[in-house]
This record gives C-alpha cells, structure tokens and sequence, in this order.
C-alpha cells in the first residue's frame, strides 16, 4: 500500500481548512443587511444567528457550517483529490474534518476568530463516523431542553463523543471505531470546551444567555 505523500497531505489539509473558514454567518447576515458580529453574542455561528435573525436564517447557517465538516472529510480525503492509496483513509478524513473545523473557529480571512466549530464537528462526523451522530444530538437537545443553555448542550453533546464511541459496540452491533478515531472522540471535547470558554465562565456567573422559543421567531416573523 502507497502511502500518500507529505505534500499532498499538506495541500489537502490547507484547502480543508480554507473551506472550514468560509465565514456562513457573516455571508447570511450581510444578505440580510447586518453584521451578525455586531450584534446578539457577536459569535458568527448557528445559534448567534437564530437569535438575531431568526429559526430559518439559523437552519441556513447550521447546514453550511455542517456541510464545511463534511466537504473535507467525505471527499477531500477521498478519490477525487488523493491520486494514490493510502494506508489509513479515516485517519486522512479525521485530519481533514478537523483542518476544517479549524478553519471555522480560527479563520485567518476573519482575523481568527470565528465559531465555536459544534456544527462543522457534527459535519465531519456525519462523514466519518455517521451512526454516532443521532446519540449526540439526543444528549445536546436534553440539555438545551432541560437548562435553555446552547453552549452547555454542545459541550455535553461532544463530551459523549467518547463515551459512545466505547459503549456502543460494546453493547450493540454497531462497528467498533478505529483507534484514530477514538483518539480524536478523546480530544475535541477539550477543543470544543475551550472554544466555549467564555460560556463556561458567563453560566458560572448567571449571566449566559439561555435559548428561548421567541427567538425563533425574531426576525423570519417581520
């Protein structure tokens, strides 16, 4: 088996993290006359964008950030861009949905500062690992459900990654996950906690924004 060279993997890296910084909030925000990074949390992301804009303009965001996750993974790594056999295709699609992810979070074309990267990972896992994804979605959902708090429901939902990823097939007949990918459920919940940061810090403090239904309707209403 061929292993795929150091520069192609460069090149493919370095288009996955280009796409992952196409910037989808500030995109819908601009058609819609605003800067999303002036208003609401100022977070160029899904959930930034519900509240100011609306359920329909968020949905929009959510599916493109999602798609920048998936794009690298499920094709980059794949036959369209690699001309030759590699040793480990998951662990290119696991390198490359990351190279996007973080694009997202540190776009160079936004100064570095960008999402929080929950809806490009949960892209990147419909890609490489798909039948984890709907028991993630099950913990965020609860979460937001039960305390109102986004953030919180994203970091649950990532910090379950790992745990399903161990449990599943141990009890089911889902697929074991390769090793690369069990390294990679062990180390972006860290990502995704310290890209959440400052939500940690404003719910410690009471003063996170808790997600509300009238949001929804915000905007798409007018």
């Amino acid at each position: 088996m061929i292993e795929i060279s150091t520069i192609h993997l460069l090149l493919i890296l370095i288009l996955s993290y280009l796409t992952g910084c196409f910037p989808s909030a500030v995109v819908i925000g601009k058609l819609k006359g605003l800067d999303i990074r002036k208003h609401g949390s100022g977070n160029p992301g899904a959930t930034n964008t519900v509240r100011v804009l609306g359920w329909k303009s968020g949905i929009l965001v959510l599916l493109m950030d999602g798609f920048k996750g998936w794009l690298p993974a499920a094709v980059y790594a794949g036959n369209l861009f690699i001309l030759q056999p590699i040793s480990e295709p998951g662990l290119i699609q696991i390198l490359c949905g990351f190279a996007a992810i973080l694009g997202h979070s540190y776009p160079v074309i936004s100064g570095f500062k960008g999402g929080k990267g929950v809806a490009t990972l949960a892209g990147m896992l419909i890609a490489v690992y798909p039948a984890i994804v709907p028991f993630c979605i099950v913990v965020f959902v609860f979460t937001v459900i039960s305390t109102g708090f986004v953030s919180l429901g994203s970091i649950l939902a990532s910090a379950s990654l790992p745990i399903f990823l161990l449990v599943l097939p141990a009890v089911s007949q889902f697929k074991a996950a390769p090793l690369s990918m069990l390294v990679f459920g062990l180390l972006v919940p860290w990502f995704i906690i310290f890209t959440h940061r400052s939500n940690i810090s404003r719910i410690r403090m009471g003063t996170e924004n808790q997600f509300e239904k009238a949001m929804l309707f915000k905007r798409d209403s007018e």
